[in-house]
């Protein structure tokens, strides 16, 4: 039996889960996310960042460290900032982004969201700071604000707003732990090794958006009305729905083909018969 995917079903009274990544899609292409949440079809996925994900790994477990021990990560007194890695026995949980996260039930919207995050630290006062890990390899590794993606402070703003609704102090600073891997001409050889600076860019996010977007969320999947095309990287047109809007038509135009190609067939067939059938009755009679 095929697996079927649950859609959005507005006479539901059950909550609808919806993790962080899908509150993107919607701000990114109302279309995109309707034609998953609703209707099931989801957009091809991405291949893995295998070395984004084990610079993410190494962070983790180095920052562990110094959760278990209490004590200051260097870089965070190189920056300045009063703060230890938060401990708390939820925090593997909090980090598992495809099972768990941390996730609230937004009553109003009816959606169920939650998000995985890479860590969060605490300061004196009991306030926590959301922390994301980064890596890249670019000329000039990101080391301030500007630098930052717009997707990449909403990710930081939803984390902030899911950690304020389970009752947790949080700080509207959030921090981006940035590793560019070198690729100056002083590097000469690979020698199985990657080199990277490390920059920590202090982010003041507004989650003030999050609750409206979800109530626009529902409004969108409980009508029958399709969403115009959204955006994509850089602000074109999204390039999902481009790629689905050419690849119909280039099937419709091959079908119509195909069934043109096919009455023409058919009314050969029949001319010859009605010339077969004239000649055969012209010899019996």
């Amino acid at each position: 039996m095929a697996y079927k995917r649950k859609v959005y079903d507005a006479g539901s009274s059950e909550p609808f889960k919806i993790s962080r990544t899908k509150v993107d899609v919607f701000s990114e292409c109302q279309r995109c996310s309707y034609l998953d949440l609703r209707l099931g079809v989801s957009r091809p996925s991405m291949p893995s960042f295998t070395l984004n994900n084990a610079v993410d790994e190494l962070f983790k477990r180095e920052f562990d460290i110094h959760r278990e021990a209490g004590t200051v990560h260097p870089i965070l007194r190189q920056y300045g900032v009063e703060a230890v890695p938060f401990k708390d026995e939820r925090m593997d949980e909090w980090r598992d982004a495809l099972r768990r996260g941390i996730g609230t039930h937004h009553t109003p919207s009816g959606f169920y969201v939650r998000g995985g995050i890479d860590d969060v630290w605490v300061r004196p006062n009991g306030e926590l700071l959301i922390v994301d890990y980064k890596a890249t390899s670019k000329a000039e590794g990101p080391n301030s604000v500007d630098h930052l993606y717009d997707s990449y402070k909403k990710q930081m703003e939803v984390y902030q707003w899911l950690f304020k609704q389970n009752g947790f102090k949080v700080s509207p600073v959030g921090y981006f732990v940035y590793a560019n891997a070198r690729q100056d001409d002083s590097i000469n050889a690979f020698d199985a090794k990657l080199d990277f600076d490390i920059n920590l860019i202090a982010y003041t996010g507004d989650d003030s958006w999050v609750e409206p977007l979800l109530m626009e969320m529902k409004e969108v999947l409980s009508s029958d009305t399709i969403p115009p095309v959204g955006t994509s990287f850089g602000g074109k047109p999204c390039e999902h729905c481009l790629y689905r809007e050419a690849a119909g038509k280039a099937f419709k135009e091959l079908h119509a083909g195909s069934q043109k190609k096919e009455t023409v067939s058919k009314k050969v067939v029949s001319s010859t018969k009605k010339k077969k059938d004239a000649h055969t009755e012209t010899l019996f009679n």
